[in-house]
């Protein structure tokens, strides 16, 4: 299973470590978009930032 991973919200005045996250999962702009394995430590960087990104899984 894949998880398309969509930034919704900015990162300004967001503490380092979500800004980090958020580049980690290769976003850094509103409405950019990527796809990931559905693993646990990207699950575990999805929950960190759940409040700024859109989730959807993708069946293969």
């Amino acid at each position: 299973m894949k998880l398309k991973v969509t930034q919704i919200k900015s990162t300004i005045n967001r503490k380092q470590d979500q800004k980090r996250t958020i580049e980690a999962l290769g976003l850094g702009k509103i409405n950019r978009t990527k796809i990931h394995n559905d693993t646990p430590p990207i699950r575990g960087m999805i929950n960190k930032v759940s409040h700024l990104v859109k989730v959807e899984e993708i069946s293969e």
